[in-house]
């Protein structure tokens, strides 16, 4: 039985029990199958329950996508158009969502649950689901076609370096390296596009740190799951609908570096916020880790100018903090369904002072790699050998 056709009367029976917050949605779909007296069998029960529970504190139909294991992405166009991403890149779904109305539905329901609010005054949400899944929807008729759903799925465990050298996401000889980053608490920055693995990758990383060492990391929200017994979560609150309680990411950071971090990780550089993690990593703490929108190795510095200016920060200052906050710059491409580690770049400065990040060795997700034969020995001499 699916969540299309648990009847409603039943539904609207559980959602009057579960407004009493007396009772769990096990409870509530039992008491209220118990009082309607019909007789179930256990596996009849077992899907009724799992329909209820996506009908009404899931994602409806679309739960069982998020539920696989090899779904990362679900995004739905309209009643008829769901697609999902499992890694080689977007591939339509047969699913009927019914109408418009009922897409709306949905997606007003499921801001509702990331604790946000969607109607005609405010049509766009960006939330987080209870079970961690990013949501983004857009009304109409900001969408031309009607509601627009996004969702991005939680990750639950952090991959190996090992396996993603397996999984054909960095040449086999980069391991060691990447390791040594880690070991010699090197300042690293991961940077690529959207859906380009960045914070797979990063999650690999942090789980390399010793297990004496205390990290904190500040997102957004809530992505990294490294494999590590002292990871401190910390993630941004936007306001609520009286615009009031907002809690942005360079106010995290701050209370980050009074938390006695071994390492602070920032999930996404997005704003203001750099100002703190460069001011940070230019404080003594050494071996922090931070992820960057960015499409090249080349075009970081030009990035990390434009966000710093957001803080205020001149662009000498943004060159002179950036030099000595980081050290390397790992940036991830996606191509033809394949997520990989494209480039290994050195951050530095100019002879005129200007911040540069030069590329050491490139690779494009086949084959050999590349390097660049000065700039890739001034970086396996500082943080060789593997």
């Amino acid at each position: 039985m699916s969540a299309a056709t648990t009847e409603i009367s039943l539904l609207d029976d559980v959602r009057a029990r579960l407004v009493t917050g007396r009772t769990g949605a096990d409870t509530a779909v039992r008491d209220a199958v118990r009082d309607s007296g019909r007789v179930l069998g256990s596996d009849a029960l077992h899907d009724l329950e799992r329909a209820a529970r996506a009908e009404l504190t899931g994602a409806g139909p679309l739960q069982p996508l998020l539920e696989a294991p090899d779904i990362t992405d679900v995004l739905v166009n309209g009643p008829d158009d769901v697609w999902v991403d499992r890694g080689a890149g977007l591939e339509r779904v047969r699913m009927s969502l019914g109408s418009a109305t009922g897409v709306r539905t949905l997606a007003v329901r499921l801001a509702a649950l990331g604790g946000q609010r969607l109607d005609d005054a405010c049509p766009t949400v960006d939330a987080r689901l209870p079970d961690g899944t990013r949501l983004h929807a857009v009304l109409e008729p900001l969408a031309e076609t009607g509601a627009v759903i996004s969702l991005r799925v939680l990750r639950t465990r952090a991959f190996t370096i090992d396996e993603l050298v397996a999984g054909g996401a960095l040449p086999g000889p980069w391991a060691g390296l990447l390791r040594s980053l880690v070991r010699r608490r090197a300042n690293v920055l991961v940077s690529g596009g959207t859906g380009t693995g960045k914070t797979t990758l990063l999650a690999a990383l942090l789980s390399l740190v010793p297990d004496t060492e205390r990290m904190v990391t500040v997102e957004e929200a809530r992505e990294l799951r490294p494999t590590h017994p002292h990871v401190v979560h910390l993630a941004a609150r936007r306001a609520n609908v009286e615009g009031a309680g907002a809690v942005d990411l360079a106010d995290l950071v701050r209370n980050a570096l009074r938390m006695r971090p071994d390492r602070i990780v920032l999930g996404e550089c997005r704003g203001a916020e750099v100002r703190e993690v460069l001011m940070a990593m230019n404080t003594g703490h050494d071996g922090g880790f931070a992820t960057l929108h960015a499409n090249a190795v080349a075009v970081v510095p030009a990035r990390l100018e434009a966000l710093a200016g957001l803080a205020g920060m001149t662009r000498e200052a943004v060159a002179a903090q950036a030099a000595g906050a980081l050290d390397v710059v790992l940036h991830l491409r996606r191509s033809h369904g394949a997520r990989y580690l494209a480039e290994i770049g050195l951050v530095g400065r100019t002879s005129a002072g200007e911040l540069e990040v030069r590329t050491a060795a490139r690779w494009d997700g086949s084959g050999s790699y590349e390097i660049e034969p000065r700039t890739w020995d001034e970086l396996t001499g500082r943080y060789g050998p593997w």
